[in-house]
């Protein structure tokens, strides 16, 4: 659906305000696509609440009036969560955008869904407190509830489902319920806050969540480590983990990724298989510990070169590099689009998978980058080609297929963080199974015209 009428303009026009509705093509075509390939049908129409009610008031409308719906909030997402897969209205939250209250002393924080993480951290910090996930893109709070969110530094503090304790949804026929509590634990009923979370707005939209803060660390480690094969350095990683080390990020990056790095950053990295580290802790002293316990430890896996107590300008450069590693490989490849696979498996199947992820890429002679956040098990690999190109696409996805095969059956899982979108939705069944028609039977009962983002999750 890409139309609508006269009347059905007005009446979405009344709900909100004539600066918050919009059926101009600029509008329409900023909505039409995430970060990713995936290009969605072009919607009929985007508005931008303001309030809880708001969103209740035009998701009933849109519900009676047979409209397809789906929720936008910042658009960084990489496996076309929101793109509009039918047309129909986009629903845009970052004009919902206010902190309602911060609570230091029980370590919380009530938000709207178009919080963005960064302008987030930056409130919550002037009381010593900080919301850890980090996906790297400045995603909005909504859309990182939406998605699970997580990053670098979940290895130590988890992802988004961990921090969400309390949430206001709008369902998709426009009734508002609540879920979870302020509590720090509850045993009370089916947690319905985390069937919500990582659902992709396909059940209903976020439209207030209260957060679980944690405090600023006191001190800072960061360090390279270099090894001279990457068999070595992910036995490091599963050796780093067992042992109780507890970095606060670990990941891992590949020669190829390093030298595009250094290239656009200037970084001066060994261009050799790299573990960038980080811990946090409570004293200086219990930091250079630990910096010695993982010399001792990667010297066991043939580490070549250490790098430790990096002044905190070079730090920050080094996390920025990481964080901006997938536009770095986009524009070392200009008019040239990535497929990234996002599979996770155990800790102890790590190096294994990433062996035979690099090996997938190196056999087929195709153009990929193999990195991740090692800490947890999450492989990443960026594959560069040209989608019109059938036979190059169709070698990609190929790659794709043997890397989640092999993660799924190693007891891993097809999207270890970007979510199903549309892009990951063919791997479901591989993964879940029968289980994936109880998530499906649950979508019926709370959509059953299937309007809330659809082609999302479910093929």
């Amino acid at each position: 659906m890409n139309e609508l009428s006269a009347t059905q303009k007005s009446t979405l026009i009344s709900m909100v305000s004539e600066d918050r509705f919009s059926t101009g093509s600029s509008d329409k075509n900023l909505h039409l696509h995430d970060i990713s390939y995936h290009c969605g049908q072009l919607p009929a129409a985007i508005i931008w609440p303001s309030s809880t009610e708001e969103v209740a008031d035009i998701l009933q409308w849109s519900y009676g009036q047979k409209i397809p719906v789906t929720p936008w909030g910042a658009g960084t997402s990489t496996e076309g969560n929101p793109v509009p897969a039918r047309g129909g209205l986009v629903i845009d939250c970052t004009r919902m955008d206010r902190i309602l209250a911060i609570r230091p002393q029980d370590m919380q924080v009530d938000v709207q869904p178009g919080v963005f993480r960064k302008t987030l951290n930056r409130q919550v910090g002037k009381h010593g407190l900080f919301f850890p996930p980090d996906p790297g893109a400045d995603a909005t709070i909504g859309g990182m509830i939406a998605n699970n969110a997580s990053g670098i530094q979940t290895v130590k503090y988890g992802a988004t489902k961990d921090y969400v304790m309390r949430l206001t949804i709008v369902l998709p026929q426009g009734k508002i319920i609540h879920t979870g509590c302020l509590a720090p634990k509850s045993s009370s009923g089916y947690d319905l806050t985390r069937l919500f979370v990582g659902s992709e707005g396909t059940l209903g939209i976020v439209t207030e969540a209260s957060l679980r803060l944690t405090g600023l660390p006191a001190h800072h480690l960061a360090a390279t480590i270099t090894f001279p094969k990457l068999e070595s350095a992910t036995r490091a990683v599963t050796a780093m983990i067992s042992s109780g080390l507890e970095p606060a990020a670990l990941e891992l990056l590949t020669p190829n990724l390093i030298r595009l790095m250094n290239q656009e950053k200037a970084l001066g990295l060994p261009e050799k298989p790299s573990l960038f580290c980080e811990f946090h802790g409570i004293s200086e002293a219990t930091l250079k510990e630990t910096e010695q316990l993982t010399t001792e430890l990667c010297h066991d896996y043939e580490a070549e070169v250490f790098r430790f107590g990096m002044e905190e300008t070079h730090r920050n450069n080094l996390w920025r590099a990481r964080h901006e590693a997938w536009e770095t490989i986009h524009r070392a490849h200009p008019r040239m689009e990535t497929l990234i696979v996002d599979a996770a498996v155990p800790i102890s199947r790590y190096p294994e998978m990433v062996v035979f992820a690099q090996a997938q890429v190196d056999d087929s002679m195709a153009l990929g980058y193999v990195f991740g956040h090692a800490g947890d098990g999450n492989l990443h690999v960026v594959l560069v080609g040209d989608p019109e190109k059938a036979g190059e696409w169709d070698a990609l996805e190929t790659i794709n297929h043997h890397i989640v095969a092999r993660a799924v059956e190693v007891g891993g899982t097809c999207t270890g963080e970007h979510g199903v979108g549309i892009g990951k939705r063919q791997f479901m069944r591989q993964e879940h199974g029968e289980s994936l028609e109880l998530m499906q039977q649950i979508k019926n009962l709370i959509d059953p015209l299937g309007l809330m983002n659809p082609g999302k999750i479910f093929i």
